[in-house]
């Protein structure tokens, strides 16, 4: 008999091996409301065109407002935006209320202080377990000389 609960430790103690940056991934909701996602699940996948993937939980709030098709900003967090990383991942009412942001040319939030602002166009979608892979096609950006965030064995550091 498979113990799915000890398969499911061991997949998420693996992957935690894998160092990733971390990223706030915004845009607006149906309504013209920023919101936003602190998401680790991001790749890049092609140069021509330039593309990349965030993979986003369907129950998630944020799931439903890259539906709107407006496209979304992945904002790279620097070493000093630990909490900015924790309000969005708490999914919480309004967590733009404590954090400095701006819209962008595209309308877009950009998050203050962050490493890099990556402006995606809607690329497409597909459904893989419980969450959907969104590709985005990047339009623009901008980066800043700022050590990054980074995500390690389920903690957050500035080096491993």
């Amino acid at each position: 008999m498979v113990d799915e609960h000890a398969n499911l430790n061991l997949y998420r103690s693996l992957l935690g091996c894998f160092t990733t940056g971390v990223t706030l991934a915004t845009t607006l909701d149906a309504e013209g409301r920023a919101c936003g996602m602190t998401a680790s699940a991001v790749s890049a996948v092609s140069l021509e065109p330039p593309l990349l993937l965030i993979c986003v939980n369907r129950e998630a709030n944020f799931h439903a407002a890259l539906g709107s098709e407006v496209g979304f900003v992945l904002n790279v967090l620097a070493a000093d935006q630990e909490a900015i990383s924790l309000t969005f991942a708490a999914d919480s009412e309004d967590p733009f209320a404590t954090v400095a942001f701006r819209l962008g040319e595209a309308g877009l939030p950009l998050v203050d202080g962050a490493v890099a602002h990556i402006v995606c166009a809607p690329w497409g979608s597909f459904e893989a377990g419980d969450h959907t892979v969104f590709f985005g096609r990047v339009t623009g950006g901008e980066s800043f000389q700022r050590p990054p965030l980074i995500h390690y064995r389920g903690r957050y550091t500035t080096t491993v």
